[in-house]
């Protein structure tokens, strides 16, 4: 049995988006968060479905009246928006696509989950896919689509962080993680980078806000040259570890340094804000901006990486005063999925 984890860059049927109401923990930025939303489903619209989960769909379909003929809605209950980590994990089985069901369970029980975790089977019992994509279920076992990074051809990048806290799946070891995902992903190794962080993050380093492959010879990851910033020397350590990296010929990969935002804060907490977080679609990439000058240095880096595709800004503000970003609320499904 051939297994792949495809790497994001491939051709996709749909983006997925889980929408913020009331009754999640954007309550009190609704509105702002909301103009995000509608912002990041027009861009998904232009190039691919939306596969949009809503509390109220009636109401999403009036909101986004001009882009629904491009949206697929479904209607289930949420505890929050986080469609990275609650949404599928796609691979290809002998060239057919499955849905992989992880458990979520709020980062390590930080926060409730009981409703995200169900999504994923919800989904699929919808109908809303391809006669041809089938379902695993792993509910046994705790991981978030924002842990890991493929390139496609059997290399996961992931950090030592986040798949061996103890908040996840506690009675395992390296080894035994290790062998687990080799064997449901098909993989040949994995690079596990035991430093980097970003304060304010509740995912406990989440690879997709550090480190992201951009090809298979090429790793995007976020840069401090700060010395006074509290992040220089777990990043710098993360930097020399990168640089370590060889490719499975030998050949250690081209890094894409991407700075870091101008610090932002909340009630005396900083944010985290950062570049590494955006989202591969079909022809575009569509990256987080914060309202400050880094934000053309990190689009510049990003076009060169991406000569094929348009870079597009989409301010992301009000996303990280709930601890995330861009590509921690979307969730993009291959082709043949749908």
């Amino acid at each position: 049995m051939s297994i792949q984890l495809p790497p994001e860059w491939i051709p996709q049927s749909c983006v997925m988006l889980t929408w913020p109401h009331e009754d999640t923990d954007w309550n009190y930025i609704l509105e702002d968060v909301t103009k995000c939303y509608i912002e990041i489903a027009h861009e998904i619209a232009k190039r691919e479905r939306l596969l949009l989960v809503c509390h109220d769909e009636k109401k999403l379909r009036d909101l986004l009246s001009d882009i629904a003929d491009k949206i697929i809605f479904r209607e289930i209950e949420t505890n929050d928006t986080w469609a990275r980590d609650h949404g599928p994990i796609t691979v290809f089985v002998d060239g057919e696509p499955y849905l992989y069901d992880f458990q979520f369970n709020g980062w390590g029980l930080k926060f409730a989950a009981n409703l995200d975790n169900q999504i994923t089977r919800i989904l699929y019992a919808s109908n809303v896919f391809s006669a041809r994509t089938g379902y695993f279920n792993f509910l046994h076992y705790v991981l978030e689509g924002g842990s890991i990074e493929s390139d496609g051809c059997g290399t996961l990048l992931t950090t030592k962080e986040c798949l061996l806290s103890k908040n996840r799946n506690e009675h395992l070891q390296q080894e035994e993680v290790e062998a687990f995902l080799k064997d449901i992903f098909g993989l040949k190794r994995i690079l596990w980078l035991s430093h980097g962080y970003l304060a304010g993050d509740d995912t406990d380093s989440h690879i997709d806000t550090l480190a992201r492959f951009c090809g298979e010879d090429t790793i995007a990851y976020v840069q401090c040259t700060n010395k006074k910033d509290e992040h220089y020397k777990e990043l710098k350590a993360m930097e020399d570890e990168l640089k370590t990296f060889c490719m499975e010929d030998g050949k250690p990969y081209q890094l894409v340094p991407l700075p870091m935002p101008e610090a932002r804060y909340e009630d005396g907490l900083r944010l985290p804000a950062t570049y590494a977080n955006f989202l591969i679609m079909n022809g575009a990439v569509l990256m987080p901006t914060y309202q400050c000058e880094q934000d053309n240095i990190a689009k510049s880096r990003l076009q060169k990486t991406f000569p094929n595709h348009e870079v597009v800004g989409i301010d992301c503000s009000p996303l990280i005063r709930q601890h995330g970003s861009l590509h921690c609320i979307t969730m993009q499904m291959p082709k043949g999925v749908l």
